[in-house]
């Protein structure tokens, strides 16, 4: 009893550090003092050759971890003492690991490992990125044992690593060639009863994951390895679910890349497999990585359609049982629950885009799933929608205030307005069974608008609370605007009912907010934020009857207007308002084309047009309601913006809007840059092959190739195997008395021109005509009708004529100066040399029939589809850009270089101005390899002002190309270019 009593009195006396631990912790010291030290200009080293004192030293080290348990690495004396071992431990393993003996390098990667579990996050802190390098330069060559405690140790002090020390680890990875050595390394598939190599797999593929999953650069080397990936193609087909488990992981971080997804879209056996793992017989830790890659792989809505044409029905299922499959243990979710319920909701936000995937939600009760997360013990009169709608609202906002999956509410939010602004009523008979439950979600959705527009959309010290607000309006935006009669209805009819206390002063405070937002000059993140919330509120309220007059009265015309002209002077943009799936994944992606939104980031432009046009359009609006003056525009000039917004590269729903909104001003239809140059050849007659003649005698000369891909109903029908001679003899078209001269002229002005603009009058008789030519965009914008969620804009595209379809109408023949193989043949004429069969209507009238275009094949194939399309091909980015050598991109680059020059004197100002930018940016992202070649070439060619931006480019590294030679192969002038950009640098700095 005394002895125990004099040794814990000990043990108090050092720290409460037993002796043991004290004796080898001073052995330790005297090992590493067999070391010697230096100083390599930024620090001391410890360094030894001697393999035994390494050893040695190792042992010590291993020794004393052994000894360090939690309770006394948490102790503060202790800690004062580990701050002084930890440097010189840190520096011995460093010496240790880059001297790679092979006797003791299998020993320091196992305590490697013992240091990163022994010592505590904070203390190790300073020194992680200290054992990367040595640490990295071990992931080739070695034994199983070594390459998987390296892996292993790797991937803790990657994990520990914060965001700001990215830059310097990548510097690491690719110096040392890392990747590129982990996936030769991962090559060989394991074989089944080598526990040793299996588990260095695993490992091994788990850190090249955390690679992947941080550092966009690593995953072209990934996905382009055929081999590699055929291996991972084999392994996920094993039965173990911890090789799935990494491995869907590994396919994770590949499909954060936009190419390396569509790699594994096209392997329908691995999404098999995924879409498997996310069944709920499953482990949720594999359910887990089968929700993440099915995200990965739903970036865009091309990616997800690949999906939904294989497993579309499993997948929905598979959602929904994420959704639903959860239990609550003394009113808690585990953690791993809430994990699977949050994937499973951001993957529910496929419903953002139409498919049939929509018909499989409402077949699997999505409606009940998102109602049972609202609240915990809804009563089955009200989820079944049984009460009155006077009875459900206070029921809803009792079980609204529970603190019950409050950080779940902005998906279901999310969710539910996609529902609704997908919902057609083509499938009204699919929600006759879901009726009651969609009764009470819109109830519990216009009770958060309420609360949200009664907060002005401020944002609140809650994210939670705030992200909810801006979810619940946007869906109640989206059924009050749903295609489905249903939900409209029912949405308009619940909000009327919930703003009969407080609406209008509601309305009057969201104008206020809009109309201080619309005055001022300097507006930040959270005025942004607040302003979208109260302007889809706006436009809600614009969309219901009982409040369109008040609005109006209220001033809310001027209003919009004002608020719109703000939008446009300040260019204001914001992404995903009132979206929370937004932003989850994106800061990681690389690779991927973001074309799918339809608002884009200009949803607060998109609902200003949506709102005014509401109002514009109802039966009580006067023209003295109108101003545009709070614009800051005359009715011209606003006309003109939305022209010119529906001719430019804004979002589908912006262009929407305004085209519905130029149909108030009697200008029908979807004004296009290209309609513009063809809209001419309506008027000038030239080059017409066909006449189109009424049965008054009036006739219209048009032409055959125009009408064949803009309106080919107008056409007579044709063989399949049509021939030429056969194609000059129709010449002539014969319409119904039905069809007058004024309704033919203005559908034929749609056709070339791409909008109309008819007198009143005829607008009904020219919806008909529409309507029977196919033209439903056309028929749309003369109803009036209000754009569908989603639904693409109507585009202007001619390149169908380069095709078989419209090669028989070809009058003019576009050749190139050069011959791209010897067995080039062309399957319309018998010409040898290059060629395209192209058209005078679209190029502009030329009086020859074959023009020499002085540039390459590659080169006149893309002028020739900005000519059809008014859009250049894209040369290569991102990864397969990064990674492909500098004549290769010589090669991708040099066909912009040629129609910069040929837009000289061809008068293609656009094209030039595309081109440049093309090149300088891809300049931009090269090494100097690149800059020196084009700056030849555009010498070259005389387009100085590329050869200009290339010397600059040049002129950083101007002593490097002076000591290489470099500038000895260019000619003198260049040479100067070079030497007086890096002068100038040098005197600006």
């Amino acid at each position: 009893m005394k002895s125990s009593k004099q040794a814990a009195a000990k043990a108090d006396n050092s720290g409460g550090v037993s002796a043991r631990v004290q004796t080898l912790h001073q052995r330790l010291h005297s090992a590493l003092g067999l070391g010697t030290r230096f100083h390599d200009g930024k620090g001391w080293k410890w360094k030894t050759t001697d393999i035994e004192i390494q050893r040695h030293v190792l042992r010590s080290i291993s020794s004393f971890l052994d000894s360090v348990t939690p309770d006394i690495s948490r102790h503060s004396v202790v800690k004062v003492g580990f701050l002084d071992s930890v440097a010189d431990i840190v520096g011995a393993m460093v010496w240790i690991l880059q001297y790679k003996s092979q006797a003791a390098v299998s020993v320091a990667a196992n305590v490697v490992l013992k240091l990163m579990n022994a010592i505590p996050k904070s203390i190790m802190r300073p020194y992680l990125l200290d054992l990367v390098r040595p640490l990295l330069s071990l992931l080739c060559g070695y034994s199983l044992e070594v390459l998987t405690s390296c892996a292993i140790a790797l991937n803790m002090i990657l994990s520990r690593l914060t965001v700001k020390e990215d830059p310097m680890v990548w510097e690491m990875l690719n110096d040392s060639n890392s990747v590129h050595s982990l996936v030769n390394s991962l090559s060989d598939v394991p074989g089944s009863g080598d526990v040793a190599s299996m588990e260095c797999f695993l490992e091994m593929v788990s850190l090249l994951s955390t690679i992947l999953h941080r550092w966009p650069r690593s995953r072209y080397c990934v996905w382009s390895n055929v081999k590699f990936m055929e291996v991972l193609g084999i392994m996920i087909q094993r039965p173990e679910f911890s090789v799935k488990i990494v491995v869907m992981k590994l396919y994770a971080g590949v499909a954060l890349c936009g190419n390396g997804a569509k790699k594994l879209l096209q392997k329908e056996e691995v999404l098999g497999v995924m879409v498997s793992c996310m069944d709920k017989t499953c482990p949720i830790s594999l359910r887990l990585e089968g929700f993440r890659l099915a995200r990965c792989l739903a970036t865009n809505k091309e990616g997800y359609l690949t999906m939904a044409s294989l497993f579309c029905e499993p997948i929905v299922k598979a959602i929904v049982d994420g959704m639903s499959g959860w239990s609550l243990n003394s009113r808690k979710m585990d953690d791993d629950q809430l994990s699977l319920l949050v994937e499973a909701c951001q993957l529910a936000c496929i419903v953002r885009w139409a498919g049939e995937h929509h018909n499989y939600f409402w077949k699997h009760d999505i409606c009940y799933v998102l109602l049972r997360l609202l609240s915990e013990n809804l009563s089955d009169a009200s989820s079944q929608g049984f009460l009155l709608l006077e009875e459900q609202i206070p029921v809803a906002k009792e079980a609204l205030k529970a603190d019950f999956l409050i950080t779940i509410r902005p998906y279901i939010w999310d969710i539910l307005g996609w529902l609704a602004a997908q919902c057609t009523n083509g499938i009204n008979h699919e929600l006759s069974s879901h009726e009651g439950h969609i009764n009470i979600l819109i109830t519990f959705a216009c009770l958060s608008f309420v609360d949200s527009i009664q907060k002005g959309g401020i944002i609140v010290n809650d994210v939670t609370e705030t992200s909810e607000g801006g979810s619940a309006t946007r869906a109640v935006l989206m059924m009050i605007y749903s295609p489905c009669k249903y939900f409209e209805s029912k949405a308009k009819q619940t909000l009327s009912e919930i703003l009969k206390h407080g609406g209008k002063d509601y309305l009057k405070q969201i104008l206020r907010y809009l109309s201080l937002i619309s005055s001022r000059k300097v507006f930040g993140s959270p005025d942004v934020h607040a302003a979208g919330v109260n302007l889809m509120a706006a436009t809600c309220y614009s969309g219901l009857p009982l409040y369109q007059s008040p609005m109006i009265k209220s001033g809310g015309v001027t209003v919009l207007m004002a608020f719109i002209g703000w939008c446009m002077k300040h260019d204001v943009h914001v992404k995903g308002l009132g979206l929370v799936h937004h932003g989850l994944i994106s800061k990681r992606l690389c690779c991927w084309e973001d074309k799918e939104d339809w608002e884009g980031d200009e949803m607060l432009l998109l609902c200003g047009l949506w709102g005014l046009a509401e109002l514009l359009f109802s039966e009580f609006v006067l023209n003295a309601d109108v101003s545009y003056g709070n614009m800051g525009l005359t009715e011209a000039e606003f006309v003109g913006t939305l022209k010119d917004i529906c001719m430019s590269s804004s979002s589908p729903g912006l262009k929407w809007y305004s085209a519905h909104m130029l149909s108030y001003f009697g200008l029908y239809g979807f004004p296009c840059k290209l309609g513009q140059c063809i809209g001419r050849a309506l008027h000038e007659n030239e080059d017409g092959d066909m006449q189109v003649i009424l049965r008054s005698g009036q006739s219209s000369r048009v032409h055959r190739v125009i009408l064949s891909i803009r309106c080919p109903s107008l056409l007579p029908p044709r063989k399949s195997s049509l021939q030429k001679q056969e194609v000059e003899s129709g010449k002539e078209i014969h319409l119904s008395s039905h069809v007058g001269n004024e309704e033919l002229a203005k559908l034929l002005e749609y056709v070339y021109l791409g909008y109309t603009r008819p007198e009143e009058e005829h607008v009904k008789k020219l919806k008909i005509l529409a309507k029977h030519c196919g033209l439903q965009p056309l028929s749309m914008v003369l109803s009036r009708s209000r754009p569908n969620w989603g639904s693409p804009f109507p585009s202007y595209d001619l390149s169908v004529a380069l095709t078989s379809a419209g090669q028989m109408f070809s009058d003019i023949i576009l050749e190139a100066k050069e011959n791209v193989s010897s067995s080039w043949e062309c399957t319309f004429c018998s010409v040898s040399r290059p060629h395209v069969h192209a058209h005078k209507v679209v190029l502009g009238s030329s009086h020859s029939n074959t023009v020499k275009v002085p540039v390459s094949w590659d080169t006149l194939n893309k002028l020739v589809h900005w000519f059809y399309t008014e859009e250049l091909p894209n040369p290569p980015t991102g990864c397969p850009w990064l990674n492909m050598g500098t004549e290769e991109k010589l090669q991708a680059v040099q066909p912009y270089l040629e129609l910069c020059w040929i837009s000289d004197f061809w008068f293609l100002e656009t094209v030039g101005d595309i081109c440049y930018r093309v090149v300088v940016s891809h300049m931009e992202d090269s090494d100097a390899s690149l800059s020196l070649k084009l700056l030849q070439l555009a010498a070259n060619l005389s387009l100085w002002k590329l050869a200009e931006v290339a010397a600059d480019r040049l002129a950083l590294a101007y002593r490097q190309l002076c000591q290489s030679g470099d500038l000895e192969l260019l000619d003198e002038g260049l040479a100067e270019m070079i030497r007086a950009a890096s002068v100038r640098i040098s005197q600006s700095l």
